[in-house]
């Protein structure tokens, strides 16, 4: 499955609930389009959110975002490059 780094902005801060409820929500509005999130990175001033999803596709993870009410502004395809691997 593809990986894939999507970037959000949240001008006025992100004031999303990073609870049980919230992460199970998006969990299960995923499924229908076969994304899974892997995990995010939200930067100090909680403005900028950088994700981490499997998907078949970036149109696949625009449609769950739209289903969670979250930003997307880019989505790149990434590959994993772990230096502990190498060896």
């Amino acid at each position: 499955m593809p990986r894939y780094l999507i970037e959000r902005t949240f001008a006025a801060g992100m004031n999303l609930q990073a609870n049980e409820e919230f992460c199970g929500g998006v969990v299960a509005n995923n499924t229908d389009d076969n994304v899974t999130w892997i995990h995010s990175y939200v930067s100090s001033d909680r403005q900028r959110m950088f994700c981490i999803y499997e998907a078949p596709s970036p149109e696949a993870i625009r449609r769950t975002a739209q289903r969670n009410n979250l930003p997307v502004d880019r989505i790149t395809n990434v590959r994993l490059l772990d230096p502990y691997f190498l060896h």
